[in-house]
């Protein structure tokens, strides 16, 4: 074939696996033979809307085959896949299309009002009716019936662009990624060697698939495997956890807030976990206390670290040394060079806290028509993450934060994250986020915003963690909250914190 990127994996599929089940949703199951036969006409039906190399597709929508099967047909077609936040409103829709310039945009059922509000000239496909308005939409499945299952070999490389992912937002407006079909094939191989993924793989994708852990966590490594993709809409925690059940999930990726919520659900000690190998967490540090009740289950949390720009692969920890390494996010994977440095650009002494700077094939090309911010983190062949960390003796990662969460409270540094993890270990708490608040004598101390579950006294719970943590790093304030402000991939939005609890 002369297509090298992921418009090639149906096809390459289609020859090696045809009958195997490839995508389950609600009540359908689509086997290889059938992805490969709709991604052939999804592709004819984007090339007759005008759809040409280098041009873009957004996908705007939650959790469902056609986001998958746009990738796979912009792929073939040598054009490139912009997932949106399905969260987003209207107007921050808009900046995403004004940065991105599509040609097409696909929608899913709940944005018939996006595509009412939106479409000023561009075809706008719906992937499923419209739930409400979207009257002007073209519909997906009709657009596929008339189209011809045509194999379109078209050359495409490892370089060349696959997909545009826009980051999360949390500091400002977000910035479109560039992943090539490089980037997502070494990433896909890095999860493979570090997850040990089987050819019969069942995995459940119940993160957001606009999100790049969601995605390519565990999603796009299975397709290249062989192995079932199980797509749930949205998340829901009894749902989920019978799906796991029915289907004997393996494996799947997820954010903490999700690992935490499946665990405080009844029926996490009661379903039928046994096929259940692992789960990858990643976005946000893991405490501890969220490790163990699935440990207690029989199932491997396996701690990762990665970013939109990496694809995301960064580190792992292996199943057999998750429970020795608590707290880890684990060692650089097969593919990409992990380093964490000091300001000087030296490696930091086991310990010692510094930025996390990471090379290799799986590194984003840059920022979408932002050469200046691309320049700012991509220096020398490193991309320079903003995370701090350490490592420790034997070269595992612990991270300690973002640099710019980091408290400089009397000239000590308060990593939010290492108070956040001792906050989790309280009773009564069940999330917690700490931010950074102007003091007079101390320039900038913490404050807890806190969502608790029954009585909570902040004197009691500062005195309990005063036992845990240096005095410095005890917040000064706390608040008690119903719900954190969270975005669509389970991050809380501590922008949105300062602003509310100044």
């Amino acid at each position: 074939m002369r297509n090298q990127g992921l418009g090639s994996w149906p096809e390459r599929r289609l020859r090696m696996s045809p009958d195997r089940p490839a995508i389950l949703f609600e009540d359908t199951t689509t086997s290889y033979a059938t992805l490969a036969d709709r991604v052939r006409r999804c592709a004819d039906a984007l090339h007759g809307l005008g759809l040409r190399r280098g041009d873009r597709v957004v996908y705007l929508g939650t959790n469902h085959p056609s986001s998958l099967e746009t990738l796979f047909a912009c792929g073939a077609l040598g054009a490139i896949w912009v997932p949106v936040n399905a969260r987003l409103t209207p107007p921050e829709v808009a900046y995403v299309l004004g940065d991105s310039a599509p040609s097409v945009v696909v929608h899913g059922r709940e944005h018939g009002g996006h595509a009412d509000a939106l479409a000023d000239g561009i075809p706008w496909v719906a992937a499923e009716p419209p739930l409400d308005g979207g009257a002007g939409s073209l519909h997906y499945e009709d657009l596929l019936a008339a189209a011809e299952p045509v194999h379109r070999d078209v050359p495409v490389g490892l370089d060349d662009p696959c997909m545009i992912m826009y980051t999360s937002g949390t500091t400002g407006r977000p910035k479109g990624a560039v992943l090539t079909h490089g980037n997502i094939t070494f990433n896909c191989v890095n999860q493979l060697i570090g997850l040990d993924f089987a050819p019969a793989e069942v995995t459940l994708a119940v993160a957001p698939l606009f999100h790049i852990g969601g995605l390519n966590g565990t999603v796009t490594p299975t397709l290249m495997r062989g192995g079932t993709v199980l797509i749930v809409r949205s998340f829901d925690a009894p749902r989920v956890l019978e799906l796991v059940e029915r289907h004997g999930v393996n494996s799947f990726f997820a954010v903490p807030a999700i690992i935490e919520m499946l665990a405080r659900d009844p029926g996490f000690t009661r379903r039928d976990l046994s096929a259940l190998r692992t789960v990858g967490v990643g976005g946000a540090p893991l405490p501890p206390s969220s490790i163990t009740p699935w440990h207690d289950r029989g199932v491997t949390i396996q701690q990762v670290y990665g970013m939109t720009e990496a694809a995301p692969s960064g580190t792992s920890l292996d199943g057999d040394e998750a429970a020795k390494h608590i707290g880890s996010a684990g060692r650089q994977a097969f593919f990409t060079d992990v380093r964490v440095w000091d300001e000087a650009g030296r490696d930091v002494e086991p310990g010692q806290v510094g930025e996390v700077v990471l090379s290799g094939p799986n590194i984003m090309s840059g920022y979408w028509g932002q050469p200046e911010a691309t320049a700012e983190v991509l220096r020398d062949g490193w991309f320079h993450s903003g995370d701090a960390a350490s490592v420790d003796e034997d070269g595992y990662l612990y991270i300690r934060d973002r640099f710019k969460d980091m408290i400089i409270s009397g000239g000590e540094n308060v990593y939010p994250a290492e108070v956040e993890a001792a906050l989790m270990e309280l009773p009564g708490v069940v999330e917690a986020a700490v931010i950074g608040v102007p003091d007079e004598k101390w320039g900038e101390v913490g404050m807890a915003v806190l969502v608790v579950v029954g009585e909570a006294n902040a004197d009691v719970l500062l005195g309990e963690l005063r036992s845990r943590l240096a005095g410095f790093k005890i917040p000064r304030h706390v608040r008690f909250v119903e719900a954190l402000p969270r975005t669509a991939t389970g991050k809380i939005r501590k922008a949105e914190l300062r602003r509310s609890h100044p």
